[in-house]
Formats: structure tokens, sequence, C-alpha cells
């Protein structure tokens, strides 16, 4: 038997559907795409961001690495500041000691002379071993505020306004800061 023959008016409608279906399928496909662009940027961003977390703690990793490295350098050159200040009345005493002995006690005494040199020279050259360093003007010399105290100021005859006239204590400096300034009287204008 013959199939009947549809009519084209349904044909028309049935294509129409089938290209409707088609276009919603593309739809479908196209948001489920847009979707996953979607995803995919909050992906990245969430990427990005963890990235600069991740450098930004890098960075202050590094920091607290150079940090801590100058902390401990610093210490090292530095730390026995207080032990070192603690020290320089013993070297004072002991350089006043050395210089008011007379001949005459220098040959009566000479082992004491003696000892008291050789344990202020011990004295010294643990100081220098840790850094310190005398600063040691001389009468003449000109007064600088960043290594000399003024103990006092005095007209005398012949010298220049700021020239040192009397050296009372020795500085010291440690490595590269001042330990103590050197303690002198300077000339005032005459």
């Amino acid at each position: 038997m013959a199939e009947p023959k549809q009519d084209p008016f349904l044909d028309d409608i049935e294509q129409a559907a089938e290209e409707e279906l088609a276009s919603l399928d593309d739809m479908i496909d196209m948001e489920a795409e847009i979707a996953a662009f979607d995803e995919l940027d909050a992906i990245k961003a969430e990427r990005d961001e963890y990235k600069d977390r991740f450098m930004r703690a890098l960075a202050d990793a590094e920091n607290a690495r150079k940090r801590a490295d100058k902390d401990r350098r610093e210490a090292e050159n530095y730390g026995g500041s207080k032990l070192a200040r603690d020290l320089l009345p013993v070297y004072d005493n002991m350089k006043r000691a050395v210089e008011a002995a007379t001949d005459e006690q220098r040959a009566s005494a000479a082992a004491l002379i003696e000892g008291v040199e050789l344990t202020m020279r011990e004295l010294t050259n643990v100081l220098k071993k840790h850094g310190v360093t005398p600063i040691s003007p001389q009468v003449g010399d000109k007064f600088d505020p960043q290594h000399h105290e003024a103990m006092f100021e005095a007209p005398v005859p012949g010298t220049k306004a700021g020239d040192i006239i009397q050296v009372s204590a020795e500085g010291f400096m440690l490595h590269d800061r001042l330990l103590r300034p050197a303690q002198v009287g300077v000339s005032s204008m005459v």
C-alpha cells in the first residue's frame, strides 16, 4: 500500500521545528562554551592572585633573610660595644700608671712596670682583634667634633681657634662607629 502523501505545509513546519531545535542546540552549546570561558577566566584570575601572593611572600622572605643577615653582622661587629666601652677605663688607668712611673720607680720596680706594660699591650691587642682602634689626636691637630669631645677651651698664643692644645684621654672607634670620643682641650680665639 502506498504511503499517504504528507502535506507540504506540515513538511515546512517540521523542517522549521528541526531548524529551531538545531538552533536551540547551538545556543545551548554556546552557553556551555561561554560558561566554560567564564570558568576559565575565574581560574586564571585565581591563579594570578595566588601567583601574586606567592611573589609577595617570596619577597617578604627574602627581605627577612637580608634583615636577619644584616642584624647578625651588626651583632657580630657591634655586640661587644658595651663590654669594650666598660674596658676603656681599665686601659686609661693602665696608661696613666705607666706614664706616671718615674725613672727611679722604673729602676726599682722594673718587673712591675714591665708587667703593667705587657698587660696594657695585651689589652690593646684584644681590643684591636675585636675591631676597637684608638683615636690618638696630637697637640696642634684640628678639632674634629666627629671624633673629639672638647673638655675645655682656652686662648693659647701661637695657636688658631679650633686647634687641639691638650689631650686628656684617647678616643676609640669600634669598626666604623665611634665608641668614645677623644677628650681634648681646644684653643679659642686669642
